[in-house]
């Protein structure tokens, strides 16, 4: 990997884990579905005048079932749950527990790709189970019974995180930010009968506005966009790494913006996701930082 790539790689963590802040400053006063939907507006906007750039035609039409269904799980449900849990869990709790989702695609690959799981494998599925435990069940014990949905909403966004990586082994071959474009529209459609239902908490002040411009900008249509870039510079699997960076900059802005405190638990319960993560996944940083540019 070179310095700019890896300069790029901790751009995407320090964006993506910005992502958890954001939504946790803009969630109380937006709603989730609000919030939400202007999440994937303004990344589909951003990212259609970059198709415009680029010259590129969405076929949108003509794989809406494709696009109706990774908006759904890719996009959808998991930002809207995860806006819901961010309206009582801290930025960086939220940011641990997202790293879960290569865990639960692991789990779900069994059952749907009939892809078995290593005894390797199965210790990280215990020791990331058991991160989660001590950091959701800190949480919990401080917030109270009211904190059991949030903690099931963010565990079930990463959930549907993983059926999306399972769904997209045997979906359709479309180009990668053809993909994040139609996924963004698709979004907004599965998301627009919800507002009715689920309104404004209050209204929301320039901060909170701005944070949900940053969601949809920097952290949708940007982020997407530096994550191709490294797909086709260090490969799919080597950008993986950014999955154990995104927490680390998630627990930093939450210190430094909201004054969340980084006890033990954080620090142990952020550490057993992350190792178990890894031996789920098999990833190292030494294989990383020694594999040569595909």
């Amino acid at each position: 990997m070179t310095t700019a790539s890896f300069f790029r790689l901790l751009l995407l963590a320090a964006i993506w884990g910005g992502s958890f802040l954001f939504m946790r400053i803009s969630a109380s006063a937006f709603g989730p579905a609000y919030l939400i939907e202007f999440r994937v507006l303004f990344a589909a906007i951003c990212l259609f005048l970059v198709s415009l750039y680029l010259k590129r035609s969405l076929l949108f039409r003509a794989h809406l079932k494709h696009f109706m269904i990774i908006g759904l799980f890719n996009s959808a449900l998991p930002f809207v749950l995860l806006a819901f849990a961010a309206q009582t869990l801290n930025a960086s709790t939220l940011s641990v527990v997202n790293s879960t989702a290569v865990i639960w695609g692991a789990v779900i690959g069994v059952f749907w790709h009939k892809t078995p799981l290593t005894k390797k494998a199965i210790m990280g599925l215990v020791i990331g189970v058991a991160g989660v435990t001590v950091l959701v069940g800190w949480d919990a014990l401080k917030i109270g019974q009211e904190a059991i949905w949030p903690v099931l909403a963010g565990l079930m966004a990463t959930c549907s995180y993983g059926i999306a990586t399972n769904y997209t082994k045997t979906s359709p071959n479309i180009a990668p930010f053809d993909n994040a474009h139609g996924n963004m529209w698709a979004a907004v459609l599965w998301l627009l009968p919800l507002l009715p239902f689920i309104p404004m908490r209050t209204t929301p002040s320039d901060v909170e506005i701005g944070s949900v411009i940053a969601l949809g900008v920097l952290c949708t249509a940007t982020a997407y966009l530096l994550y191709f870039r490294l797909v086709s510079e260090i490969g799919p699997a080597s950008t993986l790494s950014v999955t154990f960076l995104i927490p680390a900059f998630g627990i930093l802005w939450g210190y430094l913006f909201l004054d969340e405190p980084i006890g033990v638990s954080t620090i142990i319960g952020t550490s057993l996701v992350l190792l178990g993560t890894s031996l789920v996944t098999g990833f190292s940083f030494k294989s990383l930082l020694s594999k040569p540019k595909p």
